[in-house]
């Protein structure tokens, strides 16, 4: 499903039309982005969890020359799923 095809669910199961449903769906992204940037947790019961973490410096090889690298630490994003959301 792409972001369309999820727009379209939204405005189907809502009774919105596309257009609001498409700036809720915005909406909604842009508050788990700013939260996850300000390293806040969001947790949707029922649905899951996102978080971020930090991952460490560590080394790794080059496939191409086999050379040793340093790949930098990052900040990633995590999401663990809830206990509703089995398949």
């Amino acid at each position: 499903m792409n972001k369309t095809e999820l727009i379209a669910k939204i405005a189907e199961g809502s009774g919105l039309s596309k257009v609001d449903a498409k700036k809720a769906l915005e909406a909604t992204l842009e508050a788990i982005t700013t939260a996850l940037k300000a390293d806040d947790k969001v947790a949707l019961i029922g649905f899951g969890t996102f978080s971020t973490s930090e991952r460490p410096e560590r080394q790794g090889i080059n496939p191409a020359t086999k050379e040793t690298i340093t790949i930098p630490a990052k900040k990633v994003v995590k999401f663990k799923a809830g206990a509703d959301l089995a398949l």
